[in-house]
C-alpha cells in the first residue's frame, strides 16, 4: 500500500477549515473569557495552597483540588464580592448625591472654602476653575456603568463564578497534564517551552504578589483609616488609594493629604492629627517594610508602567482590567525576555 504525500491544495483547505473551526470555537467561548482568564491567574498564584493541600489529601488530586478552591473562596472571592458591592453602593450614593442640585451646590461650597482656607494660610495667587463636580461625576458614572451589569445581572454572574470554580478546579488538578500537552504540541523545542512556562508563572507570580498585593493593602488600610476618622465613603477612597499607590513618591498621599486637610479646615484638628499618624505608620510601613520583600521574589517592573497598565487595562476591561493590565504588560516582557534569549542562541 502507496502513501501519497499530501498536495498544497489539501493543505491549504485544512487550513482554511482549522481557520473556520477557531473563529467558531472563540466565539463559543467568548463569554466566558475573563473567567477563564482570571482561572488560569489564580491557579498560578495559588498553586502552593494547592500543592500543600495535596499533602494534606495524601496525593488525592480531587481533593486536593476541592480544598484549594475553598481557600481562594474564604481568602479572595467572598472578600472582593461585597468589597465591590460596597464600592457600588457608596459610587451610587456619591453619584446621587452630586446629581441633585442642593449636594452639587453643597459639594461645590466646600470646595470653594478648602480653596479659600489655603489661600488664607498660604498668600499665593491661586484660582480653582476646575468643575469638580463634572470630574467626578463623570468617574462615577463610568464605575457604574461597569460595576451596574455586573450585579444586576445575577444569573449571568453566577454562570461566571461557576465557570471560573469549574475552570480553576481542573486547573488544579490537571495542570501538570494540561502543561505537558502544550509542550507536546508546540513546535517550538521543550526547552523553549519549558523557559517560556516559567517566565509566565513568574511574572504572574511577581505582578499579583508584588506590586498589586502591596496596593491592595495600603487601599485597605487607607480605607481603615478613613472609617475610624469619619471620612465618608471610606471603601470608596480605600479603592482610589489602592491605584494611587502605584503611582512612584506619591502614593496614597494623593488621597490621605485632601482628606487630612480637609478634617483640619472642617475644624477636626484631633482627627487629621490621627489620620496623619495612621498614614504614615500603618499605611507608610506597609510600603516601606512589606514591598521591599514582595519585590525580591520575580520580575521587577516599573510602578509607573504598572500604573499605566493598570489604567489602560481598566479602560479596554473594564474593572478586572485592575488585574488584566498588569498581567498583560508581565506577559509582554516575560516573552520580549525569551525572544531575546533565543536570538541570541541562535546568532552563537
Amino acid at each position: 500500500m502507496t502513501h501519497q504525500k499530501p498536495g498544497k491544495s489539501e493543505l491549504y483547505f485544512l487550513l482554511i477549515l482549522l481557520s473556520g473551526i477557531f473563529i467558531l470555537t472563540f466565539f463559543i467561548f467568548q463569554p466566558f473569557l475573563y473567567a477563564l482568564i482570571l482561572a488560569m491567574v489564580f491557579a498560578t498564584v495559588f498553586d502552593p495552597v494547592y500543592k500543600k493541600a495535596l499533602n494534606l489529601a495524601r496525593g488525592q488530586k480531587s481533593l486536593a483540588a476541592l480544598l484549594a478552591i475553598v481557600f481562594v473562596l474564604i481568602v479572595v472571592i467572598v472578600p472582593v464580592t461585597f468589597l465591590s458591592m460596597q464600592i457600588f453602593e457608596e459610587a451610587t450614593g456619591l453619584y446621587s448625591f452630586l446629581s441633585q442640585n442642593d449636594g452639587a451646590a453643597d459639594f461645590s461650597h466646600r470646595i470653594r472654602d478648602v480653596a479659600n482656607d489655603i489661600k488664607h494660610f498660604f498668600p499665593v495667587p491661586m484660582e480653582f476653575s476646575v468643575d469638580f463636580n463634572h470630574y467626578l461625576k463623570q468617574g462615577l458614572s463610568w464605575l457604574l456603568q461597569h460595576l451596574g451589569p455586573l450585579f444586576a445581572n445575577a444569573a449571568k454572574l453566577i454562570l461566571g463564578v461557576f465557570v471560573f470554580l469549574a475552570a480553576l478546579y481542573y486547573l488544579f488538578k490537571d495542570g501538570q497534564k494540561l502543561k505537558h500537552t502544550i509542550i507536546a504540541l508546540s513546535p517550538l523545542r521543550d526547552i523553549y517551552d519549558e523557559t517560556i512556562l516559567t517566565k509566565l508563572a513568574l511574572a504572574v507570580n511577581s505582578i499579583i504578589k508584588g506590586n498589586l498585593a502591596v496596593a491592595i493593602v495600603q487601599g485597605l488600610l487607607t480605607a481603615i483609616g478613613f472609617a475610624i476618622f469619619w471620612i465618608p465613603n471610606a471603601v470608596l477612597w480605600g479603592s482610589v488609594a489602592a491605584i494611587a499607590a502605584l503611582i512612584p513618591g506619591v502614593g496614597t498621599a494623593l488621597v490621605t493629604l485632601p482628606a487630612i486637610l480637609y478634617l483640619f479646615l472642617s475644624g477636626k484638628t484631633l482627627f487629621a492629627f490621627g489620620l496623619l499618624l495612621w498614614g504614615l505608620i500603618a499605611v507608610g510601613l506597609v510600603d516601606n517594610v512589606l514591598g521591599p520583600k514582595l519585590a525580591e521574589r520575580g520580575m521587577r517592573i516599573h510602578p509607573f508602567l504598572i500604573l499605566l497598565s493598570i489604567l489602560g487595562g481598566i479602560g479596554f476591561f473594564g474593572p478586572l482590567g485592575f488585574l488584566l493590565g498588569p498581567i498583560v504588560l508581565s506577559l509582554l516582557f516575560a516573552f520580549l525576555e525569551i525572544y531575546f534569549t533565543i536570538s541570541r542562541e541562535h546568532k552563537k
